[in-house]
Formats: structure tokens, sequence, C-alpha cells
């Protein structure tokens, strides 16, 4: 084990061991959550998801960080992302429950929050899977971009503000992997039911869920780049 692999430990022990010791921590938490929920989703995928990447890194070459890995951009980027997740899952919490209720089959968008526990299980998968597959692979494609061009900008921070070509970093994408694994595998078998366990929660804890989910995307990451170096 590594200094970095104690330091990373020791900060995650120590966070946990903050908000469950601490005074009122949880609760200022959740109301900051409630209240503020866009800017704290920035919060939590700034922070998470790009734990995720780095922890990824680690798997994949033995370090948290290196040259042009870019872990400001990388924040910046899944802050965005988790703004934009929020508004996806408030989105689809309302259209899918509304549209299920329209083809007579008693849900509504309160289903989520209080209805039977069967109920509410069928209508968390509706969702989530919907969301899954309609906005999934969109976000899984934009993060590949603004990743990739993080990588071709020398990972600063100014150099990720560039203009990014779109279109030709479309083309450099490795579309095999992205469909045969990425897309048709991790969606079904792990994005859509960790989602229906997301939507099944308070909606206090969903974006923090949703943003710890990250981390085992930075997992689905590296193990992606192991298969295309192999």
């Amino acid at each position: 084990m590594k200094r970095s692999d104690i330091i990373a430990i020791g900060t995650v022990c120590s966070v946990l061991a903050f908000f469950s010791f601490v005074p009122g921590a949880m609760e200022t938490f959740e109301d900051l959550s409630k209240h503020h929920g866009y800017s704290m989703s920035f919060v939590k995928f700034a922070v998470l998801a790009t734990f995720g990447e780095c922890l990824a890194l680690r798997l994949v070459s033995g370090a948290y960080d290196r040259p042009g890995f870019g872990v400001l951009p990388k924040m910046l980027v899944w802050g965005l992302l988790g703004v934009i997740i929020k508004g996806a899952f408030s989105i689809f919490a309302v259209g899918v429950p509304a549209l299920l209720g329209a083809m007579g089959l008693g849900v509504s968008s309160a289903t989520l929050a209080s209805g039977p526990l069967g109920l509410k299980l069928l209508t968390a998968f509706a969702v989530s899977a919907t969301l899954n597959c309609v906005f999934g692979p969109w976000m899984m494609t934009l993060h590949k971009v603004t990743d990739t061009h993080i990588s071709d900008t020398g990972g600063t921070l100014a150099g990720a503000l560039r203009p990014m070509d779109v279109a030709g970093i479309l083309r450099r994408i490795d579309w095999d992997i992205m469909w045969n694994f990425v897309f048709r595998k991790t969606i079904p078998f792990f994005w859509i039911p960790a989602h229906t366990i997301t939507f099944m929660l308070p909606g206090e804890f969903q974006m923090l869920f949703a943003a710890a989910l990250g981390i085992m995307l930075g997992l689905i990451l590296a193990f992606a780049a192991t298969r295309r170096s192999a």
C-alpha cells in the first residue's frame, strides 16, 4: 500500500466520521441538499465523481494523478454534469409517472415518495429504465467528449476552457467499446438497477447516491481502458 493510498483512505474515513459524529453535520447537509439542490449537486458530483476517476487511474496506472490528467478541469466538468443530471432526474421523476398514470396504471409523481412499496419499486424501475435509455447514452458520450478534450489540452483548467473540436473527438471515440460495453452492458446490468435504488431514496439523498455512483463509473472507465489497451 502506497502513502497516497493511506492518505485517500484516511480522507474518506475522516469525512465519514465527520458526518457520523459531529452534531448537526448530517442535518445541515440534508437541509442544504433540500433547499440548494442544484448547487449541492455541483459539489457532490465534482468531489465524488472526480474521486472515482482518480481511483480508476490508481487501478490502471498506480497513481491517483499524473501530468495531463486534469483533476481541476474534471471537477468542473463533473460539477456541471451534476447540475444537468439533477435536472434530468427532476424531469424523468415527474414525466415517467405521469405517462404511466395516463396509461391507466394508477401511478403519479407522488408514488415515488409515498406509494406502496411494490408500486413504488416498479415506478422507480420505470423511471430509471427510461432515464438511462434516453438520457444515459447522451450523458456518457458528453462525458467522453469533455474527458478527451481535457486530455488533448494537457489537463489544464485554461486549456479545458478552449473551444472543443466536438466533431473531431466524436470521430476518434472507440464506438465498439462505447456500444458493446458502456451502453449494452453497463446500462441494463448496472445503471438501471442502481438508479432504481436511487429513485427509491428520499429526494435530498438521491443526488448524493447518484454522485457516489460516479465512483463506480470511474471503475467502469478503468475497465474499459483496460479492454481498449488489451
